[in-house]
């Protein structure tokens, strides 16, 4: 899906460039002042809206079943709420909720995925999520919704109260946007997005950096076909991500159970280092 002769503009984070954050000690994260208020904001397209209420329309019959069984399955695999609310940054800088299904057990910590988007923030290195090394925090079925991306599914509603559109730049969480560089905060110049240019072009295999030169590309080069593109695609990234899924889930399944002496023995000497520890948690 990548436009012939596309090269993200891929700028690295340098240490002082970031904005500080006092998320460790329980304050709210700042939010974002300056380089992306809504005033300075990219206008969105007029076609943009009626693109999108056509596809949601168009595509009822599909989504709202299969988000009722979701439900279902949410409801009877894990005891709490179905839906789980999070503030997200939209466009201009302005916050707002996304509704998501819930994937984690009740009371899951979330300073984890934190600190691990924080460093992935940092490093030249692609954004594998922590699901890939096994996440106990996930509830029954959790992995399944994550990896095929239908846990994002209730956003329709928030792509119907024009707080999203089907494509543009995912959302990010305020105390990530406080760690971004000016250049990064173009990507709030548009609408945030269910699927994006990101996401049918590597998605986890890229870096942040990949990743945010991606959204600013789509941004400068919008219009209804490349829209369609993507949506198009989406779907058999979502099959894809989900056979890759299974396969790492088998791995490490088979990587539980193997006996001490199994495998290759480290060059250490048989001790694990902090540094591979560390990794995959």
């Amino acid at each position: 899906m990548r436009l012939e002769g596309f090269r993200p503009d891929v700028r690295r984070v340098t240490k002082g460039g970031s904005m500080s954050t006092n998320s460790q000690n329980g304050s709210k994260a700042p939010r974002a002042t300056g380089e992306a208020s809504p005033s300075s904001a990219q206008g969105v397209p007029a076609w943009k809206s009626s693109l999108d209420i056509i596809c949601i329309l168009l595509s009822l019959p599909i989504w709202l079943p299969l988000m009722i069984l979701l439900m279902l399955v949410t409801r009877i695999a894990s005891p709490g709420p179905i839906f789980y609310r999070q503030k997200r940054v939209g466009l201009g800088g302005t916050h707002f909720f996304i509704w998501k299904l819930r994937t984690m057990k009740l009371s899951a910590e979330t300073k984890t995925h934190e600190h691990y988007f924080e460093q992935l923030m940092r490093a030249d290195c692609p954004m594998t999520k922590l699901d890939a090394h096994g996440d106990p925090r996930l509830a029954p079925f959790g992995r399944f919704l994550r990896a095929s991306g239908l846990d994002e599914l209730p956003q329709i509603f928030n792509v119907l109260c024009g707080e999203m559109s089907l494509v543009g730049p995912r959302p990010c969480l305020p105390n990530e946007f406080a760690h971004y560089e000016p250049w990064q905060r173009e990507r709030v110049k548009g609408l945030p997005g269910l699927t994006g240019y990101w996401q049918v072009n590597g998605k986890n295999k890229t870096t942040f950096n990949e990743m945010i030169a991606m959204d600013l590309f789509y941004l400068k080069n919008m219009s209804i076909s490349l829209d369609l593109k993507i949506i198009l695609k989406t779907c058999s990234v979502i099959a894809e991500q989900l056979f890759e899924s299974r396969s790492a889930g088998q791995r490490n399944h088979e990587n539980r159970n193997l006996p001490p002496s199994a495998g290759p023995v480290p060059q250490n000497g048989g001790r694990r280092s902090p540094t591979t520890q560390i990794s995959h948690t």
